[in-house]
C-alpha cells in the first residue's frame, strides 16, 4: 500500500535541535528557561502588536486561564461558536459556567453577528448578561472582527479570540491573535507550527500576563516555603517544548506560504467542477493561513462528503468531516443555541482535505488522481 497521506502532520524545519540541545547542555529541562522566554519574544515580534505572550502547555489551558482572568463564575453565561473543536467550549464547563452556542455565517463559517446578539438578549432576559464571547477563526479563516467588536463594545462583553488554528492569518493587515481582549494560540502536533503539545495566551497588559504565569505555575506565592493563597494549575510550557517552537518560528512564514499554495492547488482542482465549493476568503480584507483547506459538497447522486472520505481512505489518504457543531454533541444536548442551522449543513457536507506543508509532488499526484476518480463516478 502507498504511504499514508495525513491531513496535517508535523513538519520540522531543522533548526529545532539547536534549541533543544541548548536546553540539555544548560540543564534547562523544567517549565522555565531561555527557550520559554525566547519563544514568547519570537511570537510577540511576529504578531507585531502591543501584546504580551505567555507560553503554556496547550491552547485549552490558555482558554481556561482566559476565563479565570475575566472573572467568570459558576452559572455565568459564555457565548461560544458552535462550529469548532470541543476545546473551545470545554473550559466553560471547567468554570461551572453555561455555554450559549451560536451558529456560523456563510462568508467565514465563524460567529454569526445576528445570532450573537440574539444570544446576548437571551441572557439579559434571564437576568444574566453573558460575561464573554469566544470567537473562533476556523481552519485559519478570520472571523468578522469588526462586527463582533462592535457588538462586544456596545454590550460591554469582552472577546476571547480563539486563534488556535490561525497563527499567520490576518484581517485588514492585522494578525490574528491580536483582536481579542485575550487571545489564544495552539501548537498541537497538527497545527501550522508545533511544540509537540503547547499553546499560548496573548494579552494586552503585562499584569494579565504576570497573573497568567503565576496561575500556570501552581500559584506559588513569593515565600521561602510553599505558600498558596490561590488555586493554581500546571499549565506552563516546558523549556524543551519551547525549544521546538523556537525552531518552528524560523520557518513559520514558509509554512504559511506552503499552506496557501496547497489551497491554490485545490482551487485549480475544483475550478470547473459543479457541486464542489472550496472555502476561501470572502474579500481582500481577509488573509487566511489556510491551515486546512476545506471543501463543501452539494450532494449529487452517489457523490457526497462521506463517500469521498471513504474513497480516499481506500487510497490511504486521510480526509475528515469538518467539526461537528457543539450544540449537536451529546455532552451539550441541553445547552442553549441560537442560529439558523448553517453549521449543521456545513457539518453534513463539508470535508477537510490534506493540507500539510510537507505534501510533495507524489502526494499531489495521488490526491489529484483520487479526485479524478470521484469526479468520474
Amino acid at each position: 500500500m502507498d504511504k499514508k497521506i495525513w491531513l496535517s502532520s508535523p513538519h520540522m524545519g531543522g533548526a529545532e535541535m539547536k534549541y533543544i540541545q541548548a536546553a540539555f547542555d544548560e540543564n534547562w529541562i523544567s517549565p522555565l528557561g531561555p527557550n520559554v522566554n525566547g519563544l514568547e519574544q519570537d511570537l510577540e515580534r511576529f504578531l507585531d502588536a502591543n501584546v504580551h505572550v505567555a507560553a503554556l502547555s496547550s491552547g485549552t489551558a490558555a482558554l481556561h486561564l482566559s476565563l479565570i482572568l475575566l472573572g467568570i463564575k459558576a452559572g455565568d453565561y459564555v457565548i461560544c461558536q458552535s462550529l469548532t473543536f470541543s476545546a473551545s467550549a470545554n473550559p466553560i464547563i471547567y468554570m461551572g459556567a453555561i455555554p450559549i452556542f451560536v451558529d456560523s455565517e456563510k462568508d467565514t463559517w465563524n460567529l454569526c453577528p445576528n445570532a450573537v446578539e440574539d444570544a446576548i438578549k437571551f441572557g439579559i432576559s434571564k437576568g444574566k448578561k453573558p460575561k464573554a464571547i469566544i470567537a473562533v477563526s476556523l481552519y485559519g479563516m478570520p472571523y468578522k472582527v469588526d462586527e463582533i467588536k462592535e457588538i462586544s463594545e456596545r454590550y460591554e462583553i469582552p472577546v476571547i479570540e480563539d486563534s488556535a488554528e490561525s497563527l499567520g492569518s490576518a484581517y485588514k493587515n492585522q494578525k490574528c491573535g491580536t483582536f481579542g481582549d485575550l487571545s489564544v494560540l495552539s501548537f498541537n502536533g497538527n497545527k501550522i507550527i508545533t511544540t509537540s503539545g503547547g499553546g499560548a495566551l496573548i494579552v494586552k497588559n503585562k499584569e494579565f500576563k504576570n497573573k497568567a504565569v503565576f496561575l500556570s505555575t501552581q500559584a506559588k506565592d513569593d515565600a521561602p516555603h510553599y505558600e498558596h493563597t490561590n488555586i493554581g494549575y500546571n499549565y506552563r510550557m516546558s523549556n524543551i517544548c519551547a525549544g521546538i517552537g523556537r525552531g518552528q518560528m524560523e520557518v513559520l512564514e514558509k509554512r504559511i506560504a506552503k499552506r496557501r499554495e496547497n489551497h491554490n492547488i485545490y482551487k485549480r482542482i475544483f475550478k470547473d467542477v459543479e457541486h464542489f465549493t472550496l472555502h476561501t476568503e470572502p474579500d481582500a480584507d481577509y488573509f487566511s493561513n489556510h491551515w486546512l483547506s476545506v471543501v463543501c459538497i452539494n450532494p449529487n447522486g452517489d457523490i457526497n462528503s462521506d463517500a469521498i472520505r471513504l474513497k480516499f481512505l481506500e487510497k490511504n489518504i486521510e480526509t475528515r468531516p469538518i467539526w461537528k457543531p457543539m450544540h449537536l454533541q451529546p455532552v451539550f444536548k441541553d445547552t442553549p443555541y441560537f442560529g439558523s442551522g448553517l453549521s449543521e449543513r456545513l457539518f453534513e457536507n463539508g470535508l477537510c482535505l490534506p493540507s500539510g506543508s510537507n505534501l510533495d509532488a507524489n502526494d499531489w499526484e495521488r490526491i489529484k488522481d483520487s479526485f479524478d476518480m470521484v469526479f468520474k463516478s
